[in-house]
């Protein structure tokens, strides 16, 4: 296969969940531009048809649908709606999610569980509806975001946000179970875990600690509004055939020290 198929997404379907700003926007862009066609979802529908305008001024066929990824009914819509509009569903890309700050010993228990919900529980929601389609197919790709955050802990000075660590490190355990069930219906189950990108989430925490985060980080710069794309083309196309339970770190570094 040339290298030039092993990246294409031509023909190619894929469902991004907050799709509509910040990583998940970047994210939906690359598949695009890879040639896929796109569904974007989240609970802010206007901003997913912004990004739907945005792609279909550059002829990518994309849908804009609201979703609340906790809800069953919410997700299975969606997957009903995209299997009405492109026939299947060959790419997913778990990126809604949210996070709630406060120290260790006084996180709300209601804010615990909303992070939790959203994070750990949406991905699964979107995970086995859609799996259950990929499973007919014999075939799909499954990109869950996680976080550098899941990977280890934190000084509470740079990030002081234990329910965020905690569904981070819970999808990263769930990809690498996902992918060993998921295995014998020929579907690819990966996570990327993104460092410090300048996005809605993480602008407090960059004005607050940016520079303390620079200083650990070799590349000396944050993410920025391309940096993802490849890391997500890759995983949704042929050339990570070969690659299922992995998690992609994408952090300039940081992770290196």
């Amino acid at each position: 296969m040339h290298i030039h198929e092993l990246f294409s997404l031509k023909g190619k379907t894929a469902i991004v969940t907050g799709g509509g700003r910040g990583l998940g926007e970047q994210i939906a862009v690359a598949l695009a531009e890879a040639g896929a066609d796109i569904v974007v979802c989240s609970r802010k529908i206007e901003a997913c048809e912004k990004v739907r305008d945005r792609l279909k001024e550059n002829r990518t066929e994309a849908l804009a649908l609201s979703c609340d990824v906790t809800d069953p009914d919410s997700v299975e819509q969606v997957v009903q709606e995209t299997l009405a509009a492109f026939g299947k569903i060959d790419i997913l890309v778990n990126n809604s999610g949210v996070s709630w700050g406060a120290p260790a010993l006084e996180m709300p228990l209601e804010k615990f569980k909303m992070v939790m919900d959203v994070n750990m529980t949406g991905t699964f929601l979107m995970s086995q509806s859609v799996g259950k389609q990929m499973a007919k197919q014999k075939a799909g790709k499954i990109i869950n975001i996680a976080s550098v955050a899941g990977l280890s802990g934190a000084d509470p000075r740079v990030l002081d946000a234990v329910g965020y660590h905690a569904s981070k490190g819970a999808v990263i355990s769930f990809t690498k179970d996902f992918a060993c069930k998921m295995a014998e219906y020929g579907v690819n189950v990966n996570a990327i875990a993104p460092g410090f990108f300048p996005t809605k989430m993480s602008k407090a925490i960059l004005e607050y600690r940016g520079q303390a985060i620079l200083e650990r980080t070799p590349l000396k710069r944050f993410g920025s509004e391309h940096d993802l794309k490849g890391a997500a083309v890759y995983l949704a196309s042929p050339a990570s055939d070969y690659v299922t339970g992995h998690v992609l770190v994408v952090d300039g570094g940081a992770h290196a020290m």
